[in-house]
């Protein structure tokens, strides 16, 4: 089985689910599955395994170790070393900015860089997904599992937390995921209809991380995608592209990030999983419209 699917989800759950990801790869017995460096994203996430758990550790060697058949992934600050089986297959279910809050009424700072068995906050319910995901290697039916449960999700938070509705700052967390350069706190708070205090506040609740360091970490996540689209950039001419200064402070990104230098930590990237299929995940030019947001 090989499958990278990467697809929007269905309209009525677009205020909620940013991405659907499907990876599913099979290594010779003979072969040792190479470890993929999970940079930190922009995200909350769910994680489906329906075939065999992955092993995460940090760069120090600690971490959550083996994980579940479904994880609540708390948004990252660091890069992930995960360690995949043989028969590997993921459907990673990433939210829209402040979305997980909105369904779980988790503060989302509680879940900053957390592996959470997402059994123990969904009960009975995700464990039938986990069974009927674990049963099929159609990426159609999986999407189709998953989807009933997050609409499951958010009847259920219409219904019960309707103080849980998407609010301003969901929108202003938006426009900030997809324009992370030269936007100051009180900008963002008054476009939010907050004070600056109220606009912090609310934002580490909702998506896990102050707004500057979600806003590194979202233009990493470009700077890292751009690399891995056009390897042959050199990266001052990335690191100018992508809104830095120079190369050193693109560098401190990447040591804070992921402990490397931007070079070390490509050249890790380069032997993921996913290259042993050719395959290169590829930046995602995100386009909406900002009418209501005004400098």
């Amino acid at each position: 089985m090989i499958v990278f699917d990467f697809r929007p989800p269905s309209p009525a759950l677009g205020e909620y689910v940013r991405q659907h990801q499907i990876v599913g790869v099979t290594f010779a017995d003979t072969t040792t599955p190479p470890i993929k460096p999970y940079w930190p994203r922009p995200q909350n996430c769910l994680a489906f395994f329906p075939r065999e758990a992955q092993h995460v550790h940090t760069p120090d060697g600690t971490g959550p170790g083996k994980t579940f058949r479904s994880d609540l992934i708390g948004q990252p600050t660091i890069v992930t070393n995960r360690h995949v089986g043989h028969d590997f297959v993921v459907f990673q279910v990433i939210f829209q900015p402040g979305a997980l809050f909105r369904l779980t009424g988790i503060p989302a700072n509680e879940l900053a860089n957390q592996f959470l068995d997402a059994e123990t906050v969904f009960s009975s319910e995700i464990h039938s997904v986990n069974e009927r995901l674990s049963s099929t290697d159609d990426p159609f039916e999986m999407v189709d599992i998953v989807e009933a449960f997050l609409h499951y999700l958010v009847r259920r938070q219409r219904k019960v937390n309707s103080r849980f509705d998407c609010l301003p700052i969901d929108k202003v967390s938006q426009f900030l995921l997809q324009n992370p350069t030269s936007f100051s706190l009180d900008w963002l708070a008054d476009q939010a209809n907050l004070s600056p205090r109220q606009f912090y506040n609310s934002f580490v609740q909702r998506m896990g991380i102050s707004p500057k360091l979600y806003a590194r970490i979202a233009r990493f996540d470009q700077t890292m995608k751009l690399k891995s689209t056009q390897p042959h950039k050199d990266w001052l001419h990335i690191a100018i592209e992508m809104g830095y200064y120079d190369y050193q402070h693109m560098a401190r990104d990447f040591k804070e990030f992921t402990t490397l230098t931007p070079i070390e930590f490509f050249q890790a990237e380069t032997d993921a999983p996913e290259r042993a299929f050719g395959n290169a995940e590829t930046i995602q030019l995100l386009t909406a419209s900002h009418s209501h947001l005004t400098r």
